[in-house]
């Protein structure tokens, strides 16, 4: 029998997945100011011991990205929240460490994801548009408290997007009442080591001054590749009482060696043709990115029951990259055998500068004892200005003067191939220009414990001239079965307009923008007062009306080949989320998601890569993530596993991307103003593609195994 145990205890920690970031909490099982008996307290709040390891690790006590804030049992949403702690506790420093903790996620390229069966590249910070990392830079996390992924359609609440899902990081800022600070050191393999340093100061009774500053300097395990990375941020806060008033400033400055990175060649059984180290990058090659913002945020409550809220944003932001990008692999000796990459040198500029505003007034009102209504009014605008400067030169077979040359796969011979020596022509240059805004009205009514929403919202687009107009929709119903149960379903649109290059009327254009829509119903849990917290949701989301090329070709004879805005694709899906205090020292997570995308309409000639009946490119039928920590409050220690697991996919190209488990491990002392981070990632150094992408480029490789230290000290 207690072999029984331990063996069902094991596969529940091998399994166990970020639904410890899900925000699956219930607003009255949080109370624990009446502890059993049986339940240790913590004995030093600075210390590693708490109580509720889920609760109060990983659970985040606000979610904004939804608008209308509530408890996940009120909601008919389906948030997954990324706290600070579990931040910390996986030592994730971009973006890319984060996406094994959502279920239904998983990498597809740079900063872009696969979310619930479509490729999702929103991101949004603070509620508003404004990414400032400009073309293919990953966000990085040191100035970021949580990070928020709102699944589905979200056109009613966010305007134009893709339907998988969209990003909310959310920022950290000053707290006026009290002094903090935090300096940390690292260092780790790939000649990894920086630091970072951050001090909260309270200035007289209402104002507050924050200040960090984050630098690291690491390689990569990708030949010459590396990178560095500075981040200065600061800002101040006024907060009275009835209003809040935050100023942020944020300057970004990252410097990638041999960058932009592509993929490595795979053979048709998705097996690397050489090495997952080989670069198609020089050494010279780079991508820089400087980039500047601004926020102001103001929160009021001028009247009881009446909240507003209004945040501006400003970004600029400069990336230039030259690079050697892979055009058509070759056999250069003749003997059967892929051995070589034909290369093309890209010399590229793009600039951004991008405003944002947005605004929200919540009415909140009893219309009786056991009736509640709460109204939203709110309005956003978007402009950003694009600049591309961009030239390229294709290389040949051989060894050519003035053009870049080939390079092999298993022998690759760097510093042979010198840019300054290229017969470049001259820039093309792209300026687009786009304006986006929205208005939206969203209601929900609470009668006992029947809860309905409803929302609408207009936007208007406008790029380069080219003028869309949509209306989105959301409804949504939640039963409180009982204080610990919930059944919720919803239903909500999306839409994505058509590029402005697309548009073209001697194509067939203006073409009607992509849409998309979403089915999607479950049930959430908080048992045992909220130690075990779970979520079971199914869901159908179809994506239609998508751009593609027309089989008939040149319909009118003008010359210019035609396209039609047909196409569908469908996605069903199931996903589970829990987290549970096995005991007061051990919590287990798990989050697992099914999905079946498949391509379900097409122009009648094809139109996609794959065919009607094929899964969609990079959409996994299984993931599973999971994390999992056990403490030992004598020693101040705490120590924790966590893993990925994405079953096979086909590349855009129809190559096979197989299917990966790759393990974490991280042990952390905590305990007083002190912490220490010992963190290995892919713990069994498993070789694996994170995700296809074409032929000539290859799979995304996996990084081997790697460590780092971190030490930190808080006050």
């Amino acid at each position: 029998m207690r072999t029984s145990y331990l063996i069902g205890a094991a596969a529940l920690a091998a399994l166990s997945a970020p639904a410890a970031a899900q925000d699956t909490t219930l607003e009255d099982a949080q109370d624990t100011s009446t502890p059993s008996a049986s339940t240790p307290q913590p004995r030093d709040e600075g210390a590693i011991i708490v109580t509720g390891r889920a609760q109060k690790l990983y659970r985040a006590d606000e979610v904004s990205v939804g608008k209308l804030d509530a408890p996940p049992l009120e909601s008919s949403l389906v948030i997954t929240t990324i706290t600070e702690q579990l931040i910390e506790d996986q030592g994730a420093r971009d973006a890319q460490d984060l996406y094994r903790n959502i279920s239904g996620v998983s990498f597809f390229s740079y900063a872009g994801v696969t979310a619930r069966g479509f490729r999702q590249e929103e991101i949004f910070y603070d509620g508003l548009r404004g990414d400032p990392y400009a073309g293919f830079s990953v966000p990085q996390l040191f100035n970021v408290q949580r990070v928020e992924f709102l699944k589905g359609p979200s056109g009613m609440l966010y305007g134009p997007g893709a339907p998988g899902g969209l990003f909310n990081y959310v920022t950290k800022k000053a707290d006026p009442s009290e002094l903090s600070g935090e300096l940390t050191v690292v260092a780790g393999t790939e000649d990894r080591w920086g630091g970072s340093a951050e001090v909260n100061v309270p200035l007289g009774s209402a104002f507050g001054a924050r200040g960090g500053v984050f630098y690291e300097d690491r390689g990569t395990f990708r030949n010459n590749a590396a990178s560095r990375t500075l981040i200065a941020d600061g800002g101040v806060s006024f907060d009275p009482g009835p209003v809040r008033v935050d100023l942020q400033a944020t300057r970004y400055d990252q410097e990638l060696d041999a960058n932009r990175l592509r993929g490595v060649p795979v053979d048709d059984n998705g097996q690397f043709l050489t090495s997952r180290r080989w670069n198609h990058n020089e050494p010279s090659d780079f991508l820089n990115l400087e980039s500047d913002v601004v926020q102001l945020r103001l929160e009021a409550e001028p009247l009881s029951g009446l909240t507003f809220d209004a945040t501006a944003r400003y970004n600029n932001a400069t990336e230039v990259q030259n690079y050697h990008e892979p055009r058509g692999l070759f056999d250069s000796d003749g003997d059967g055998t892929i051995d070589a990459t034909i290369r093309e040198f890209r010399d590229q500029m793009r600039t951004q500068e991008t405003w944002s505003f947005g605004a929200n007034a919540v009415w909140d009102t009893d219309i009786s004892a056991t009736i509640g209504n709460r109204v939203l009014f709110g309005l956003d605008h978007f402009t950003s200005d694009q600049f591309f400067q961009g030239r390229s030169l294709r290389g040949a077979t051989v060894d050519t003067p003035g053009l870049p040359n080939p390079l092999s796969l298993f022998d690759p011979q760097y510093g042979l191939s010198d840019p300054t020596t290229y017969d470049q022509g001259p820039f093309t240059i792209t300026e687009t220009d786009t304006e986006q805004t929205g208005f939206y009205l969203l209601n929900e009514l609470t009668i006992g414990r029947l809860i309905l929403t409803g929302g609408i919202r207009r936007d208007k687009a406008e790029a380069d001239g080219v003028s869309e107009s949509e209306t989105t929709y959301r409804a949504g119903l939640v039963y409180r079965i009982t204080d610990d149960v919930s059944a919720f379903g919803q239903y909500a649109t999306s839409f994505e307009p058509q590029s402005a290059g697309s548009q073209n009327p001697l194509a067939g254009g203006p073409f009607a923008p992509t849409t998309g829509d979403i089915f999607e119903g479950g049930v959430k849990t908080a048992l045992m007062n909220g130690r075990v917290q779970s979520s079971l949701s199914a869901y159908q989301i179809r994506r239609t009306n998508i751009l593609q090329a027309d089989p008939r070709g040149d319909v009118g004879g003008d010359g210019v080949d035609d396209l039609v805005s047909l196409g569908e694709i469908t996605s069903k899906g199931i996903e589970f989320d829990i987290a549970a205090d096995v005991t007061p020292n051990w919590v287990v997570t798990v989050a697992y998601g099914y999905n079946d995308t498949k391509i379900t309409e097409d122009n009648g000639g094809g139109g996609f890569s794959n065919a009607v009946g094929d899964r969609f490119a990079n959409a996994p039928e299984h993931q599973l993530g999971f994390w999992t920590r056990y403490q030992f409050p004598e020693l101040g220690l705490a120590a924790a596993l966590g893993g990925d697991y994405v079953s096979e996919r086909v590349s855009i190209s129809g190559q096979p991307v197989n299917a990966y488990m790759v393990f974490d491990a991280s042990l952390i002392y905590d305990f007083g103003p002190f912490r220490a981070l010992l963190r290995v990632d892919n713990l069994f150094d498993k070789t694996y593609a994170a995700s296809g992408f074409i032929d000539r480029t290859g799979h995304f490789p996996g990084a081997p195994r790697s460590a780092f230290v971190e030490l930190g000290y808080r006050f």
